[in-house]
C-alpha cells in the first residue's frame, strides 16, 4: 500500500502542479489527512507512515522544481503551517512543534524533514492540494480557482485543488495580462 500511496501522491502533485501552471518560487500548500487516505474518518487514525510517503512524493516533485512546500497542520494547531524558514525570512513564526495527534501527521513529518522548519499562523499561498477535506482555501491567496484532476485520489481520500490568480480590477476599460489568468 505504501508504494501505491508513493505513486497516487506523485501523479496527483505533477498534474496539479502542471495544470496550475506554477513557477519556481510558488508556495503551494498541502493539507492532508492520513485517516481519510487509510479509508477512515479525519482525526481518527493518524499514519505517520503514510504521511512520509505522500511527503517524500510531494518534495520529490517541488524541490526539483524550486516550489516551495508549505504543510497545514490539523485543527488542533488552528491550522498552522510548517514551512523552510528560509522561503518567509520576514514572517513572524509561532513556537510549535506538530505530533501526529496535535498538528496532524503530515505536518510532524514536514517538520521532521525540513532543513530549518518554522511554524506560522498563516500564509498566501499561490496553490494547493487538499488531500481528505483538510480545509486548506483559509492559506490561499484570495481569488482562487478550483482545479479538477484525474489523479484526485489518494488512497481513500479525495483530493481537491485549486490555483490563485490576482484580482481584476479597473472595470470595463480595463485590459489584462492574459499571462496571469
Amino acid at each position: 500500500m505504501r508504494r501505491e500511496i508513493y505513486e497516487q501522491t506523485a501523479a496527483a502533485i505533477a498534474e496539479f502542479c502542471e495544470t496550475a501552471k506554477l513557477k519556481a518560487g510558488s508556495i503551494v500548500v498541502v493539507g492532508c489527512s492520513t485517516s481519510e487516505v487509510t479509508g477512515c474518518r479525519i482525526g481518527t487514525n493518524a499514519s505517520p507512515d503514510v504521511a512520509g510517503e505522500i511527503l517524500q512524493a510531494l518534495l520529490d516533485y517541488t524541490k526539483p522544481r524550486g516550489l516551495v512546500l508549505a504543510v497545514q497542520c490539523c485543527e488542533h494547531l488552528n491550522r498552522a503551517i510548517i514551512i523552510e524558514r528560509k522561503a518567509v525570512p520576514f514572517a513572524e513564526f509561532v513556537n510549535v512543534v506538530p505530533q501526529p495527534k496535535a498538528g496532524g501527521s503530515l505536518a510532524t513529518q514536514a517538520y521532521a524533514a525540513f532543513d530549518e522548519p518554522v511554524a506560522l499562523e498563516e500564509i498566501r499561498a499561490d496553490a494547493g492540494l487538499d488531500i481528505g477535506f483538510t480545509l486548506i482555501g483559509m492559506h490561499l491567496k484570495q481569488v482562487a480557482v478550483p482545479l479538477r484532476l484525474n489523479n484526485n485520489r489518494i488512497g481513500e481520500a479525495m483530493v481537491l485543488a485549486a490555483r490563485t490568480r490576482p484580482k481584476f480590477i479597473g472595470g470595463a476599460r480595463a485590459v489584462y495580462d492574459e499571462n496571469l489568468l
